[in-house]
């Protein structure tokens, strides 16, 4: 029997981190539940093992049911029965073994039917998922969508939708329009205040929807006549029993393929206000961005995880020249290098990942009674680390799954390019992960603040004040000079006072930062367990390579250059 949780030693070695007794105290408020209720955990070491025994489930369910389901839900997908999504039996067939065992709405309080389970186990069982089905990753780790409901929603909205979740119920966020895909401010679908029914009646076209048809969806939509910016937009949910609501097409995609990117028809569908006007775009959606990120992350690390094993198990079965592939430098290579960036890719996932669990239960805890000044410290550090962290996981999680799936095609020669084998499937599921909530592009822009802020900087020189092992020692001397030479990067570009040389150079800037990062974390992995050091030695020197690019191409970069490259844009072009 497969067990995609028992199979990987590295996620246990997460859940143990240091800095998850903090957490579950938090999350769990010094364990006040357990007298409530008879799953709540009784302390530290109780709750530990019960993330454990969860995650040991979800494993289970992975690898003797969604992952074997996983090519004939890719053959098959949805289908569009009068205005009815139909899923593919293997869908079906995943979403019943999940409910059943009470793995929907994991993450939702106890009062609301959910597990109360902190981000870091959460997204633990979305990278399981995901290595089993990237498509079908959408369909559950969107339930995702209800901790947005339960950050911002009233009591009653919370008490309507909430305990549904439990029940297998699926979610979306309908956010992205025809002429509105990565600029939300420009969405036009309709919120009205009707008097006669004390509703608000939702009316317009919705696009790219994933899981559009959901059965509870979150909806951003124009509720102030007259607007055209982000102030005018407001944040709705949608309930699918209610109806005025017509998905009038499945996208015929690369990939993910079980899971349903409709486009939706809004047609006086009645809704309920979250929260407060004007604040859909800019509060509500960008929490719910920033969590939607962390499970492409988990997903991004799921899908190359998927194909990393793949790879390796094929180049030890393969025989050319009379011995296996995998004897060849130039494969062993690849794989080392598929291996290291998966286990970079995982540590910035799950650091990320703490961030977020302080500074959410924190800030959950500030609606039950004042914080102290050290607690309200502790937030805004913690949450504009996370702010940080999180487009630069995106951008490289993303990356990396989609570099990983495509040597794990190339390892498999022709035989990776047929339909036979898994990778080829996993390398049209990896594809997307660099596009949808947010291109990498857009990741860029999102990170670049913590490079001009110095907010990267300030992590990494905290890092650098961690005493490390003697062994770890010349790792260590080296990511000290990258710093400092790319401190001077930095300061090269923004002296120049100039906002398109800085655009124009911001993913070399913020990829600097994060090869940085990723190898500090593995040093820090290192520190815990030895088994991380090669690791932490490979990837450095990946590391080292791509950053001495980046770093030539700004220093030997002239001014004047940039018009060879904008005469590429449209803006330049003449007839």
């Amino acid at each position: 029997m497969a067990n995609f949780y028992t199979d990987n030693d590295a996620l246990n070695f997460h859940l143990n981190h240091p800095l998850m007794e903090k957490i579950v105290r938090l999350k769990e408020d010094d364990f006040k539940e357990a007298k409530k209720y008879d799953q709540a955990p009784l302390d530290y070491e109780d709750a530990i093992d019960t993330y454990d025994k969860v995650l040991e489930i979800v494993g289970d369910i992975c690898g003797n049911i969604i992952g074997p389901n996983a090519e004939s839900v890719d053959q098959d997908g949805p289908q569009l029965v009068n205005n009815e999504v139909i899923y593919a039996a293997g869908t079906k067939h995943n979403i019943d073994a999940l409910t059943q065992s009470g793995l929907f709405g994991m993450s939702l309080p106890r009062k609301y039917d959910g597990l109360n389970l902190p981000m870091v186990p959460y997204v633990m069982a979305a990278e399981l998922v995901s290595r089993a089905d990237g498509g079908f990753a959408n369909i559950w780790g969107l339930q995702d969508c209800a901790e947005t409901l339960h950050e911002f929603a009233d009591e009653e909205i919370m008490q309507e939708f909430l305990p549904r979740i439990n029940k297998g119920e699926t979610m979306a966020m309908d956010l992205t329009e025809p002429d509105a895909g990565s600029d939300l401010q420009a969405v036009q679908l309709k919120a009205s205040f009707d008097e006669k029914s004390n509703r608000w009646l939702l009316n317009g076209v919705k696009r790219f929807i994933t899981n559009g048809d959901a059965d509870i969806s979150l909806v951003l939509a124009r509720s102030e006549e007259g607007t055209q910016d982000g102030r005018g937009l407001s944040l709705f949910v949608f309930d699918r029993k209610d109806g005025g609501m017509k998905v009038r097409r499945i996208e015929n995609k690369m990939g993910i393929k079980g899971s349903p990117t409709c486009e939706l028809v809004f047609k006086n569908a009645p809704s309920k206000l979250v929260g407060d006007r004007k604040l859909g775009l800019i509060k509500y959606v960008m929490s719910l961005m920033n969590s939607a990120r962390l499970g492409v992350g988990a997903q991004s690390v799921g899908i190359a995880d998927a194909a990393y094993r793949e790879a390796l198990k094929y180049a030890y079965e393969r025989e050319q020249f009379g011995k296996a592939i995998i004897k060849f430098p130039a494969v062993y290579e690849m794989l080392t290098s598929m291996r290291v960036r998966l286990e970079a890719s995982r540590s910035l996932l799950y650091e990320t990942c703490r961030y977020v669990d302080i500074y959410k239960a924190l800030s959950h805890i500030s609606t039950q009674r004042p914080l102290t000044p050290e607690e309200r410290n502790e937030m805004k550090y913690y949450q504009r680390t996370a702010d940080g962290f999180t487009p630069l996981l995106k951008l490289f999680s993303s990356e990396y799954c989609n570099q990983i799936t495509y040597d794990a095609i190339q390892i498999h020669g022709g035989t990776g390019f047929m339909k036979d084998f898994p990778v080829e499937r996993l390398y049209r599921d990896a594809r997307i992960t660099s596009i949808y909530e947010g291109t990498s592009q857009l990741q860029v822009v999102a990170a670049i603040r913590a490079v001009i802020n110095g907010s990267y900087l300030k992590r990494i020189r905290e890092m650098e004040a961690v005493k490390v092992k003697p062994e770890l020692e010349g790792i260590k001397r080296q990511l000290v000079e990258l710093t400092a030479r790319y401190e001077l990067a930095v300061k090269s570009v923004t002296e120049l006072n100039d906002g398109e040389i800085l655009d124009f150079h911001a993913r070399r800037l913020v990829e600097m930062a994060g090869y940085i990062i990723m190898t500090y974390l593995l040093v820090n992995d290192s520190m815990r367990d030895d088994k991380f050091e090669d690791s932490a030695r490979v990837f450095l020197n990946i590391a080292v390579s791509k950053f001495n690019e980046a770093e030539s191409y700004i220093q030997n970069f002239d001014i004047e250059d940039l018009a060879l490259y904008k005469k590429e844009s449209f803006e330049s072009k003449t007839e």
